[in-house]
């Protein structure tokens, strides 16, 4: 596989070898040495392209490495979101998500949902024109605000089951957080009822269990986009 895809959120790098639109086995690393991470897999296998996308600081030395590693190195940045009819104001793993969402769901608006370390819901409409989006704190983060900003109540992790009001302090966190996180999503798919909709991130699979409209679940969608990317790149040649 020709090209190695890399994204590094607020959390943790996730990476991948792909052929085309094929993704081979994904990579995930959570440290501060993602340079080096990155390098090590550079060392087994020479990328025709890769593609790096961020949401933290990569400094020019850093970018200087990794260009030195394969034939082409390609940084998402707010000029290249500009080609694809996206702003700048939107980070690069949104911009890649909504850039595959067009691709798999060609003709058809879109609500993106992606679970991270922040709640982000894009919508795009059925001509591929972006419409806009929304960001509030992910379910984890929501679990240590509270925890943080009220010295009273504990530190809690997704519960493995939601069912509804809580009965004691633990379960009436969890009930709040879940519940409101799902209210939050069903507000969203009501007001753009004839969207398909997307999950994608670490919890995407959790909370498409807890809804009862169709959903599509595409856990590797910002790859997807990535490699995308790549692929389009490559045809410029």
């Amino acid at each position: 596989m020709a090209n190695l895809i890399i994204d590094i959120g607020n959390t943790a790098l996730k990476a991948a070898w792909a052929d085309g639109m094929t993704l081979g086995k994904t990579f995930r690393y959570q440290g501060e040495k993602m340079l080096d991470f990155i390098l090590s897999l550079t060392s087994r296998t020479r990328p025709d392209t890769m593609v790096l996308s961020s949401v933290r600081h990569f400094s020019q030395q850093g970018i200087s490495v990794l260009r030195a590693e394969c034939e082409r190195l390609i940084v998402i940045s707010d000029d290249m979101l500009s080609q694809y009819g996206l702003p700048s104001c939107i980070t690069p793993d949104r911009a890649a998500s909504i850039i595959a969402a067009r691709y798999l769901f060609k003709g058809r608006g879109c609500t993106i949902f992606d679970f991270g370390t922040t709640l982000t819901i894009d919508f795009i409409g059925a001509d591929g024109n972006f419409g806009g989006g929304c960001i509030s704190p992910g379910c984890r983060t929501r679990f240590k605000a509270l925890h943080r900003y009220s010295r009273s109540l504990p530190l809690l992790d997704i519960p493995e089951s939601h069912s509804g009001a809580g009965t004691d302090v633990a379960s009436s966190i969890s009930s709040g957080v879940i519940s409101g996180i799902i209210f939050e999503i069903e507000g969203h798919i009501c007001r753009h009822g004839d969207n398909v909709n997307v999950f994608t991130g670490g919890d995407a699979i959790y909370f498409a269990k807890q809804m009862k409209n169709s959903i599509f679940v595409v856990c590797n969608l910002v790859l997807m986009g990535l490699a995308l990317i790549a692929v389009e790149y490559d045809r410029k040649d």
